[in-house]
């Protein structure tokens, strides 16, 4: 069984580590948390909120033990983590993803970062890359630098070999058994937002913000029952605005195999002090909402998912 380290902020402890691949030999980069069973045809994925930094990361960085957390999706594992008991696999990250971030094409990345070339495949001009967040990101919270100066690009190799595509091997392996066995797959992708965030010319604050990459991820059927049933929970909810889903929800959402994908995120507002990390008094009633919510959605009935008109991609 993997060891997690969900429970706090956990710090290698190790300077030996030399090499991106031995970054997580104390702790792996990621986890499987499942029952014995896989009851429902729903996976849970949080590939933000890994918490485990090691020191040979941080000894690059320039950013303080704090200030690196900025960019964490902080405890939205253990805030979805109900579906778990509900029969619904969860993949997690362990890994920050200041350190690499796997909600990205493999080679979406910054030249400006590294002392030599990218490969002429690499995608240098996304929106994410000019924004310093690609897939070994640049900056992390309100722009803060994470490097003071540039690093060997076999850093950003190392890293995409050794954590990013077995991430999502073992994303795709989950996704594709679940798929073999019920027919179907829909894969929710949780995330977290800064409680600062506004949408539209209102200035309406967001609890929760439901992405299908406007309609082409998953069935309007599940989208719209997402967003009704926080709706009557009483939380405020946009749709695709102004996040519609990163690249897992874009790359794995495929109704018409069948395979659905919807992004989720949570405004940090609702459980957690963004300047301390630590977790607010409404977390346990919101985590049992989402467990609930979880309940209600898996609840869907299967002609949602695959009774779909036909449609080119």
């Amino acid at each position: 069984m993997a060891v997690s380290c969900h429970d706090a902020l956990v710090f290698s402890g190790s300077f030996k580590l030399k090499t991106a691949a031995e970054d997580f030999s104390v702790f792996p980069p990621f986890e499987i948390r499942s029952g014995a069973e896989q009851r429902v045809p729903f996976l849970f994925n949080s590939p933000h909120s890994g918490r485990y930094y090691p020191e040979r990361f941080l000894a690059m960085a320039r950013l303080d033990r704090n200030a690196i957390r900025r960019s964490e999706d902080c405890y939205v594992d253990e805030l979805f983590g109900g579906a778990v008991a509900l029969g619904a696999p969860m993949l997690a990250a362990n890994f920050p993803r200041a350190y690499l971030d796997v909600n990205r094409e493999p080679w979406e990345l910054d030249p400006r970062m590294f002392a030599e070339p990218v490969p002429s495949f690499c995608n240098i001009r996304s929106a994410r890359v000019a924004g310093g967040l690609g897939t070994v990101p640049k900056l992390v919270g309100e722009g803060l630098d994470i490097y003071s100066g540039r690093l060997p690009l076999a850093e950003a190799v190392a890293r995409i070999e050794a954590v990013y595509k077995p991430y999502h091997e073992t994303l795709k392996r989950l996704l594709t058994r679940t798929h073999a066995r019920f027919g179907f797959a829909v894969l929710i992708d949780c995330h977290s937002m800064p409680a600062s965030i506004r949408v539209g010319d209102s200035g309406l604050r967001p609890d929760f913000i439901i992405g299908d990459r406007f309609g082409i991820s998953a069935t309007a059927a599940l989208t719209e029952t997402a967003i009704g049933l926080l709706t009557a929970m009483g939380y405020t909810v946009a749709h695709n605005k102004p996040y519609a889903g990163g690249f897992i929800t874009e790359h794995y959402g495929r109704p018409a195999r069948h395979l659905h994908a919807l992004q989720i995120e949570v405004n940090r507002g609702l459980y957690m002090n963004e300047r301390t990390f630590e977790k607010a008094a409404g977390f346990d009633a919101l985590a049992d909402d989402l467990t609930r919510f979880s309940a209600d959605l898996m609840a869907m009935p299967d002609h949602h998912f695959i009774d779909l008109p036909l449609a080119a991609e």
